[in-house]
């Protein structure tokens, strides 16, 4: 039974690690989309930039305040709080999507704007 609180511990510090690199994701990933122009995704044939926006945007809000709670039951009580991880796969899902699928190809259309 001695064993049990240290490994509650741990998992709390992993789920708060997992916390955070999602919230950096989904947030570059929101800052990415606000750069880009509305054209350019219409020129890649993927959904509107409104669409991403919302998407990779509540992405970033979600994560960010699970990982700002966390951060304050860490600085309150001295161990990280656990958020809800279902919320952070679908968070990270979101960003990942976005980087590997949308991104590339809105990228590609800035490099050569005039060609249709």
């Amino acid at each position: 039974m001695t064993s049990y609180p240290w490994a509650l511990v741990l998992a709390n510090y992993l789920d708060y690690a997992i916390t955070l690199v999602v919230a950096v994701l989904a947030l570059l990933a929101a800052l990415d989309c606000v750069r880009r122009s509305a054209v350019q995704f219409e020129r890649a044939w993927k959904r509107t930039k409104t669409f991403w926006l919302a998407l990779t945007g509540g992405a970033a809000v979600v994560s960010v305040f699970s990982a700002v709670f966390s951060t304050l039951q860490l600085v309150s009580v001295g161990v990280p709080g656990t958020g809800s991880l279902i919320l952070m796969l679908v968070a990270a899902t979101i960003a990942g999507v976005y980087f590997a699928d949308v991104r590339p190809a809105v990228a590609g259309e800035s490099r050569n704007p005039g060609r249709w």
